[in-house]
């Protein structure tokens, strides 16, 4: 028995639960009863390789046709299943479905589905499931919490925090965790709020809880985000102190904070020390130099940084492929852009839409509108689609140049291909009218965007402020301006 069910699991593992399948009639052949936890590892192997679908019917059969009795676990494995993949609604059903059968849901059950409502952003029904608990008796414990801690942090939902801390120490005996005080650590650096962060660092401490990598990792990335590079060095200084090692993540926010800074001397730094305390940077860390070295117009040093890449065998991302093609872009080295293009084209690597609206934009921003509507129509013919991203590029190239036909035969296209126009399209063909003081022209599309719910953005406005600045005239020539003018 326990051999044919170690088989079942290997098989799991490896992502063959079809395998596992194949096990079953041994069972039959030997006499052995099928048991909860022969179909219970079977549906966890069919929800690891994202069959949903088939993970659920093999669940129902087992329960329809009596095969053995469902247990918390296997519950607690099918409702895991649905709640990582988005199905909160469905992994609620199951719930109160258990709750109206023979198994009855245990803390497990209930903390999965608070973790899924929470989530979804769905806080009201998390708390009130919470107070379900307790009314059955069914006490929560610290993963309860940390995930309405975690919910409501993300909503910025401060006093309630406050309010469940007070719940869980006065009338529960339950006492933060470092996950519990991190998840806080974490919310309030996202804010902004690094000094209220250190301060939960020092409660931590002084509850006994000792700060983790994480814990420092959250509160460089806050000083990071404020752009306070004194308090980013004095954590990291704190934190090689207390003999916590700085890892990939620690660094990678450090170099990230510096590069926003042009301070890639220090940046530099940081990378190579990565090296000599024997560790080797990662893909991101990669990407973050590289774009930092851009950033300054440090291309040599980018180039070389992308080699040494190559040659420790760090495979690139479509993050980096896009950072060098837009660094190359950035300063009219559009033939080492086109070079490195096509070198990913033979080889079939990275060639998502996302790296050839880089490269349409980057042509059409250097004056080369026909090359880049020749890369433009290639799409149809290897069979990519253009997103909405890919016709607004193109449609401001025209813009740019003036080719408002052009530029209106490409809406049109986008339309026919049902990828609809969004809000950036229209405020690109407008700004395009503006430039040309096609103010009539640009009066109709302003009537489309009204119909469509769109509106002009900061740029758009900025615009249409300095040509009326120039002519005030241009108010009497847009009736719904005109309008507005004599209200």
């Amino acid at each position: 028995m326990m051999l044919l069910l170690s088989s079942i699991k290997c098989y799991c593992l490896m992502h063959r639960a079809d395998c596992g399948f194949s096990v079953l009639p041994i069972y039959l052949k030997k006499g052995i009863p099928f048991d909860t936890v022969t179909f219970t590892t079977l549906i966890r192997g069919i929800f690891a390789e994202s069959k949903v679908k088939d993970a659920v019917e093999l669940f129902k059969k087992v329960v329809r046709e009596k095969i053995c009795e469902p247990n918390q676990v296997t519950y607690a494995t099918v409702m895991n299943g649905l709640s990582k993949r988005g199905h909160t609604q469905k992994t609620l059903s199951l719930l109160r479905l258990m709750e109206q059968g023979n198994t009855k849901p245990d803390i497990f059950n209930y903390n999965i589905v608070i973790d899924a409502l929470c989530k979804d952003g769905n806080l009201d029904a998390a708390i009130s499931l919470l107070n379900e608990m307790k009314q059955k008796g069914i006490p929560p414990d610290i993963v309860t919490y940390n995930s309405l801690i975690d919910g409501l942090c993300k909503l910025g939902q401060w006093d309630k925090i406050r309010t469940l801390f007070s719940d869980m120490a006065l009338n529960l005996n339950i006492y933060p965790d470092v996950r519990t005080f991190n998840i806080v650590i974490h919310g309030l650096c996202k804010e902004g709020k690094v000094a209220d962060a250190e301060e939960v660092m020092k409660l931590m401490v002084g509850k006994g809880v000792e700060p983790n990598i994480i814990t420092y990792n959250a509160i460089i990335d806050g000083y990071c985000l404020r752009g306070q590079l004194d308090g980013v060095r004095r954590i990291f200084d704190i934190m090689i102190d207390k003999n916590i090692e700085p890892d990939n993540i620690s660094y990678n926010i450090l170099i990230n904070g510096y590069c926003k800074k042009k301070k890639l001397v220090e940046a530099m730094l940081l990378f190579c020390e990565i090296s000599q305390k024997g560790s080797k940077p990662n893909v991101v860390t990669y990407n973050t130099i590289l774009q930092g070295l851009f950033e300054v117009g440090r291309i040599g040093d980018a180039e070389k940084i992308y080699a040494e890449m190559l040659s420790t065998g760090t495979i690139p991302s479509i993050s980096t492929h896009n950072t060098l093609l837009n660094g190359y872009f950035k300063y009219g080295l559009v033939e080492e852009a086109m070079s490195l293009f096509k070198k990913l084209e033979r080889k079939r690597e990275d060639t998502s839409i996302a790296i050839y609206n880089v490269v349409i934009n980057g042509l059409s921003k250097n004056s080369k509108l026909r090359e880049a509507y020749a890369v433009f129509e290639k799409l149809y013919f290897i069979g990519l689609l253009p997103d909405v991203r890919t016709y607004n590029v193109m449609i401001n190239g025209f813009c740019l140049e003036g080719l408002f036909d052009e530029a209106k035969d490409i809406l049109k296209k986008m339309e026919d291909n049902g990828c609809f126009p969004d809000n950036v399209t229209y405020n690109v063909i407008v700004q395009g009218f503006l430039r040309c003081n096609k103010i009539s022209e640009m009066a109709i599309f302003m009537k489309e965007m009204a119909e469509r719910d769109f509106s002009f953005d900061a740029t758009t406005t900025e615009f249409l402020l300095n040509v009326i600045r120039v002519n005030p005239s241009v108010l009497d020539m847009i009736p719904e301006l005109s309008s507005e003018k004599n209200q």
